[in-house]
Order: structure tokens, then C-alpha cells, then sequence
């Protein structure tokens, strides 16, 4: 059987030229890049060029701005929870109604167990950001803003620079989960007020459980997880070199197909959405038709449920994920698409299709 794997905003396959980079850390070049001798010293070296070529990627301006992480989870709740450590008088966070878990649950526990006020801001049936509403929000209480640089459903883009000028205007900091965005749009953080991101390998062709968190020279830091000198004090712990290498190889192979991603992985995008809604009625595309990440469909299907389709999918050979979450008890739509007023005819037959620079046009032909 055909075998399609268009389930790429959940996770990538390792790019065979990021495991060949990241091989020799587990053998030959095992030392402890803290260490004084030349073990340490040559590990220490490949773990530096690893954060220049992040830094690359991102447009920083310094390297010392990359802090290594588990992942973008951990990066989301670094950045929150050092930013109101480190601001104690401002008890107040703005983020959206379509974040990442990794950002709502935390502000939900904060608001629940610490008294933080949240403030949600909504979005329009496109995914589009109420601006309005978010300027309204804006005070010399808030701390911290984190919205998403672009949604994990829908691939719909928000305007992260000019929300981040408007954050500054108020004195608070500006954080983007860009977990999905990294890799696939051009980023040049250099020129925006934006103080921290987070990112995750395994969403651009590197291992799980690597990522990495920007922090704009400048910016209070407070450290969650103490303990040694690592990452200039930001965050304690042994360095995953060999992971942190490929996170690093997988940056410079992102750059290097970064034109790609938004030519001919968007084709193949546009080409399926256009394929299945030509085919199939009673279905659209949700998100922003104009300002979308290139590799992302997410496309609704009334009156039947979404995991029907999957489970008929899967018997096909091809990997997708549904737009709602209609586990065991709970026929509840996913909250990005409540958030937007998918019609719940909809919302329930949502199906995410998230392509890669490894996509094909057979492939698409395969889907439809």
C-alpha cells in the first residue's frame, strides 16, 4: 500500500543529513561540553556553531540570545514564568482564545492557583486576531503578551512585530510560540521588538525533544530549572549535544529550503484544498485564505466526524489529524475551532493536512 505521511504540524521525520550530523556525539565525541580537557573542548565547539546557525535562522542578532530546551513547551512556560518572577508588580497576561495547550493551560493554572488575570483574545471566523480587543487589553499591568507567531490547526499567521510594538509601548514583553512557524516563513527577529520565542526540532526535521528559546540580549531572565552554569545560567542541565547539533544542522537545511517551502509545498497545498473541495460538497478551508503557513490545509467536512474520516484515511496508507477532539466521552470540537464559530456541522469534520518539503505530487494525487 501507498504509504503518505501529510501529518507534519504534529511532528517531521528526521532528515537522514540531520542524523548522520548528530551520530558521532553519541560515540566518538561524547565529552561533556563543560569540561576543561579537548573531549569537552571539541563538543563545547560543535555546540556553539549549533547556536550560530540557529541564530541564523531566526535572524538574531547575538548567539548568546539562543537558550537550548526540551522543547516548545518548555520554552512557553520559561518564558511566561520568568517574565512574571521577574515583574512581580504586573499581575496580568494577554494571550489568545487559539494558543497552543502549552500556553493555556499555563495561564489557566496561573489564573486558577497564582490570582494572574488573563485576558483571552478572541479571533474572527478567519482565525484573525481581534485586534481591537487586544489593544484594549493593553496596560501598564500586563507583564507579558504571548500570542502565537502561526496556529498549529489552522496555519493562520498573526501579525507578531507590530503586536510586539504595541506591547513595548506599554512596557510589557512580548512572547511568540513559533513552534509551527520556524523553518517554514521567513523570520528576522532582529528587526522586531519581539523579546522571546520558542521553537521545537521536531517540527522542521529534527529529533524530539530538543528546542530552543529566544531571549533578546537585555531581557530579564529568571531561570526555571537551576542548578549549573549551562546556557549562561538560563537553564541548568547537561547539554543534549548530539540533539542540539541536529537542531542545528536542521536549521541550516530549513534556510536552504525555506523558498521552497513557500513555492512549491505551497502549490501542492493549494493543489490538494482546490482537489478535495472541487470533490467533495459541503466542505471549506478555515483560516486566513490569505495569510496562512504554506504547508498547511485544514479543511471542514460537514455532517460526518472527523475520526471517521481519519480511521478511513489511515486504511489508505494516509496519515492526517482531525481538527476536533472527540476522544472517549467527549464530542467537544477542538477550542481553535470554537474560537472561530466553525458551525459545529463543521467543526466536527475538521481534518488538519500539513505537508513538507518532503511532500510530493503524487502523494496529492494519492489524497484526492
Amino acid at each position: 500500500m501507498k504509504s503518505v505521511y501529510f501529518d507534519n504540524n504534529a511532528t517531521t521525520r528526521v532528515d537522514p543529513r540531520v542524523v548522520e550530523a548528530m551520530l558521532p556525539f553519541f560515540t566518538e565525541q561524547f565529552g561533556n561540553p563543560s569540561s576543561m580537557h579537548g573531549f569537552g573542548a571539541n563538543v563545547g565547539s560543535a555546540l556553539n556553531r549549533a547556536r550560530g546557525e540557529l541564530q541564523s535562522l531566526l535572524g538574531a542578532e547575538h548567539d548568546h540570545e539562543i537558550v537550548f530546551t526540551s522543547g516548545g513547551t518548555e520554552g512557553d512556560n520559561a518564558a511566561i514564568l520568568s517574565t512574571l518572577e521577574a515583574n512581580p508588580r504586573r499581575r496580568e497576561i494577554i494571550t489568545s482564545a487559539v494558543e497552543h495547550p502549552a500556553v493555556l493551560s499555563l495561564c489557566t493554572w496561573l489564573e486558577k492557583n497564582k490570582g494572574i488575570s488573563v485576558h483571552l483574545i478572541p479571533v474572527d471566523s478567519k482565525g484573525r486576531l481581534d485586534l481591537d480587543a487586544y489593544e484594549a487589553a493593553l496596560s501598564d499591568r500586563v507583564a507579558i503578551v504571548s500570542i502565537m507567531w502561526a496556529n498549529n490547526e489552522t496555519g493562520t499567521i498573526f501579525p507578531v512585530a507590530g503586536l510586539a510594538d504595541k506591547a513595548k509601548a506599554v512596557g510589557a514583553l512580548f512572547h511568540t510560540d513559533a513552534v509551527q512557524a520556524v523553518g517554514k516563513i521567513p523570520i528576522d527577529l532582529k528587526s522586531t521588538a519581539i523579546d522571546m520565542l520558542s521553537l521545537s526540532g521536531h517540527k522542521l526535521h529534527a529529533p524530539k525533544g530538543i528546542g530552543a528559546l529566544y531571549v533578546r540580549r537585555g531581557v530579564r531572565f529568571r531561570p526555571q530549572i537551576k542548578g549549573g552554569h549551562q546556557e549562561r545560567g538560563r537553564r541548568a542541565g547537561t547539554e543534549n549535544t548530539p540533539a542540539i547539533v541536529a537542531l542545528g544542522k536542521a536549521a541550516v537545511l530549513a534556510t536552504r529550503y525555506l523558498a521552497e517551502e513557500n513555492t512549491r509545498v505551497r502549490a501542492l497545498r493549494d493543489r490538494l484544498e482546490k482537489g478535495l473541495i472541487q470533490r467533495i460538497g459541503n466542505s471549506f478551508v478555515t483560516g486566513d485564505p490569505d495569510n496562512r503557513l504554506p504547508n498547511t490545509a485544514n479543511v471542514a467536512f460537514e455532517y460526518i466526524e472527523g475520526e471517521g474520516i481519519l480511521l478511513l484515511l489511515n486504511k489508505e496508507g494516509i496519515a492526517a489529524s482531525s481538527g476536533s477532539a472527540c476522544t472517549s466521552g467527549s464530542l467537544e470540537p477542538s477550542h481553535v475551532l470554537r474560537a472561530m464559530n466553525i458551525p459545529y456541522t463543521a467543526a466536527h469534520g475538521a481534518i488538519r493536512f500539513s505537508l513538507s518539503r518532503e511532500s510530493t505530487d503524487d502523494e496529492v494525487d494519492h489524497v484526492l
